[in-house]
């Protein structure tokens, strides 16, 4: 039963309501979770997370959280209605008065999967819940990055085509608008002798999903590419205006740009083959320009290239595989509905210039579209909600076409 539970496969059903069936089915939504009860005391004062949400799913009503481990298919209405009591703070001891108590075993589950948390009294929910990285979510940002990446959630994921027998496929350019059609091609450059430079990066630039273990990448080629992507160029502090003189913040500047010069993004480095460096894991030091190595298991590492290799459809593991991780909180102090959409757009700005980097030094790269936050978390010992995955790009000599 343990080994099933680790790999996901078990679901829990819970109780038994009046006609029989069971109150509610326990989900997992990672590897590992098993249920567990902590202790409950009539004295506890325990609240419903904020992050816990209720939908319809199918013909199914579901209570789930970015921050558990599983979700709970509710098969009892009556736990829906004490689920809204919840709402606001509650001891046990009078909880256990009500009609309709859910029960403390039910309570306790509920407990260990963060959907419901203690706290001391009825003030200050959003800081006595989890820590101060965790007060600095906003309640949609968690729920997208749990659930628009691998590793914590079941749902399908990836280039499943869901709805290739429901809808036709949608056309690669969009139908014209009517109307009078101004022509550019005139205006543009006709002879490729007056392209830029840039211009004719930009148009060689392309994904590589194959690369050549008999010509690895080199150390000095990394370092190079790294150098010119996404060290740090200069630093500096300024004070930010809050009307009363607020505290002062430091910057560091690196040559792809990021929402308030906030720069957030880290990068950790999965090395497969690299001439004059040892496979392992490695956090570049981006003011530094350095590499720190980090002790994981084989294992671990291991699953995060096979993983980039699936994920990327290739032949082979990537020689070079950097994950792109998060500081979340050095956006979210700032800025409230739209952090986590701006920390996606710097991933996005920062995915071209990697692109362009490698294309300029005849190297080949690809970005990976699914990340595991889950194993990410293992390896560097960081909480997921701290420091977490938000890319990968695969980088390292294009195999050459076969003859």
């Amino acid at each position: 039963m343990r080994r099933l539970a680790r790999h996901g496969l078990l679901e829990y059903r819970f109780g038994r309501s009046p006609d029989g069936d069971a109150q509610c089915v326990i989900e997992p939504q990672h590897a590992d979770y098993w249920p567990g009860k902590p202790h409950l005391g009539d004295s506890d004062i325990i609240v419903l997370s904020r992050f816990a949400y209720m939908r319809r799913r199918g013909d199914a009503m579901v209570l789930e959280s970015p921050r558990a481990g599983a979700l709970f298919q509710i098969c009892d209405p009556r736990i829906a209605a004490a689920l809204v009591f919840l709402s606001t703070p509650q001891q046990l001891k009078q909880l256990r008065t009500q009609d309709g108590f859910l029960g403390v075993e039910l309570l306790a589950l509920l407990l260990d999967c963060q959907m419901l948390f203690k706290t001391a009294s009825d003030g200050g929910l959003r800081v006595a819940e989890g820590d101060d990285n965790l007060v600095l979510w906003d309640f949609h940002d968690f729920l997208f990055h749990a659930r628009s990446t691998e590793g914590r959630h079941a749902n399908p994921l990836g280039g499943v085509y869901p709805y290739a027998g429901v809808i036709p496929p949608p056309p690669a350019l969009r139908p014209r608008w009517p109307g009078t059609k101004i022509d550019l091609a005139s205006d543009s450059a006709a002879d490729p002798k007056a392209i830029s430079a840039l211009a004719q990066l930009l148009r060689e630039r392309h994904s590589t999903r194959d690369f050549d273990p008999r010509r690895p990448i080199k150390l000095a080629e990394l370092s190079r590419f790294l150098d010119g992507a996404a060290r740090v160029i200069s630093t500096w502090s300024s004070r930010v205006e809050l009307g009363g003189g607020g505290p002062m913040v430091a910057y560091a500047s690196r040559p792809y740009p990021s929402a308030g010069a906030a720069y957030p993004l880290e990068l950790y480095l999965a090395v497969h083959e690299c001439d004059g460096l040892t496979n392992g894991f490695y956090h570049y030091d981006a003011g530094g320009h350095a590499l720190a190595a980090i002790a994981v298991r084989p294992q671990d590492l291991e699953a995060l290239l096979t993983g980039a290799e699936f994920a990327m459809g290739a032949r082979g593991k990537p020689q070079v595989l950097i994950t792109i991780a998060a500081r979340f909180s050095r956006i979210s102090w700032k800025y409230s509905s739209i952090a986590y959409a701006l920390i996606l757009k710097d991933v996005g700005a920062l995915l071209q210039t990697f692109y362009l980097m490698a294309t300029d030094m005849g190297l080949g790269g690809c970005a990976v579209g699914s990340v595991n936050i889950e194993l990410f978390a293992k390896m560097t010992r960081i909480e997921f909600h701290i420091e977490g995955s938000v890319g990968q790009f695969a980088i390292g000599r294009e195999a050459k076409p076969d003859a």
